[in-house]
């Protein structure tokens, strides 16, 4: 069984091992040719993945098939680690992420967003200074909104009738409850009944500058955390099969390890 169990988690290592090669190369790449703040931003997360995936597949490799009882226990205590954090991050995603949705607006294919629906945690890391100033960046290099500033001609009912997602929502046009009135999907002018123009201080925000627009509004941060929440919805369904992936194979490592303390 111990001679199994070591051919075995020497083989997902060494699959691992060749995993993190082109992880590991794709980080370099982009840290040598980026050109963005978002690029710049992918780099260094995905470089360290890449090397720590790599470290601990050799680990795993090496112990396994070598049966070098240091590097085994150095493997599987990480492993318990890893299992310990990816479990805790999928809980916590799963509660941030429960709470805020658009708001469907009549007469309109696309939703609202308003930034105090969603989690206080997610509220105050979007709104954080720093990070936004990051974010709008990325938003503007992006062009998130240049289809829809490229669209001037488009008529009033069409735009209304358009499926926008969250982001082009919140950050491309200005908020439904300020009632401006519609000359283009990007120019919008304030009208007698702007009674909502008050009460939401979007609706100051708003600028018909192409490179301005709603990137500074409540609703924009807003649009940004429900893409988030989507995205991390997805992933915390990807880490529970990930969860079970390391779970299996922290059960081989341990029945090599076993295996081993005759060596």
């Amino acid at each position: 069984m111990g001679f199994l169990s070591n051919n075995l988690l020497g083989i997902l290592n060494f699959l691992a091992f060749l995993l993190s090669i082109p992880i590991l190369a794709g980080g370099i790449w982009l840290s040598r040719s980026a050109g963005t703040a978002c690029e710049e931003f992918l780099d260094k997360p995905l470089t360290a993945l890449g090397v720590f995936l790599l470290l601990l597949s050799l680990a795993g490799l090496i112990g396994a098939c070598c049966r070098v009882k240091v590097l085994l226990w150095i493997y599987l205590f990480v492993m318990f680690v890893l299992i310990v954090l990816v479990f805790c991050f999928t809980v916590f995603a799963l509660a941030v992420t429960n709470k805020g949705a658009g708001e469907v607006v009549s007469g309109r294919g696309y939703k609202d967003y308003r930034l105090g629906d969603y989690s206080n945690w997610l509220q105050k890391r979007v709104s954080n200074e720093g990070n936004w100033k990051r974010i709008k960046s990325c938003l503007q290099e992006g062009k998130v909104c240049q289809s829809m500033v490229a669209g001037v001609s488009m008529p009033q009912a069409q735009f209304y009738a358009q499926h926008l997602s969250p982001i082009q929502s919140g950050c491309c046009k200005p908020p439904s409850i300020c009632n401006f009135t519609y000359s283009g999907p990007a120019n919008w002018t304030k009208s007698n009944n702007s009674s909502g123009a008050s009460a939401d201080p979007d609706c100051g925000t708003w600028n018909n500058d192409p490179n301005s627009l709603c990137f500074d509004c409540n609703s924009c941060k807003a649009g940004v955390i429900d893409n988030l929440k989507n995205h991390w919805k997805k992933v915390a369904v990807v880490n529970i099969v990930f969860l079970m992936f390391l779970i299996i194979v922290y059960s081989i490592g341990c029945s090599a390890f076993r295996g081993n303390r005759g060596y």
